[in-house]
């Protein structure tokens, strides 16, 4: 098994992406309910202060603070990719490659993370987050993409998932919903 050389840091700042095998595939948006059940249960066993997440069709971008003591990171992403590979019923069986690794072939095995050394780290994170649908031609203004949070504005009523702590007052994307969309 590969063994990656990451840095980790206790109480650490990252920017984090994790991408879907096929590229240009809708999978995150078309099965949202899925991503939400995931991710909810990714942080409550491996909270983190969350400062922006974006989720974008075939990509996530996930702007976070570890807690003291801990860095979790790598857990939490393995976490997340496999409850939302097992939440896919419709999904076609793996290469036998992939079976022999217990992956459903969905994710694409790495995530990326870029550790974030200070506050305007953090800032220009959260803005590749914000303007990263306008960037992919999703929306012409980031505030109209409906599956953005950045935690850098006025409050709004949106929910953070189960414990993971939230770092100050949120601003949203939209106004009605966090970064998984319209809740059903």
């Amino acid at each position: 098994m590969t063994s990656y050389r990451r840095l980790r840091i206790s109480g650490g700042s990252y920017a984090f992406t994790l991408c879907l095998e096929e590229r240009g595939s809708t999978l995150l948006l078309d099965r949202i309910d899925p991503l939400r059940a995931a991710w909810r249960e990714a942080f409550m066993a491996f909270p983190a202060t969350l400062h922006a997440v974006v989720i974008l069709p075939d990509h996530l971008h996930v702007v976070l603070t570890e807690p003291e003591g801990e860095v979790h990171f790598s857990h939490r992403w393995q976490r997340l990719k496999a409850r939302f590979s097992q939440g896919i019923a419709e999904r076609a069986p793996p290469r036998p490659s992939l079976a022999r690794k217990r992956e459903a072939g969905i994710w694409q095995r790495r995530f990326w993370e870029h550790a974030l050394r200070d506050g305007d780290a953090v800032q220009q994170a959260m803005a590749y987050c914000r303007h990263d649908p306008v960037r992919h031609g999703l929306v012409r203004d980031a505030a109209d993409w409906p599956y953005l949070t950045l935690r850098d504005g006025p409050a709004r009523a949106w929910p953070s998932p189960p414990g993971a702590r939230v770092a100050g007052p949120r601003r949203m994307g939209h106004p009605a919903h966090g970064p998984f969309g319209p809740s059903p």
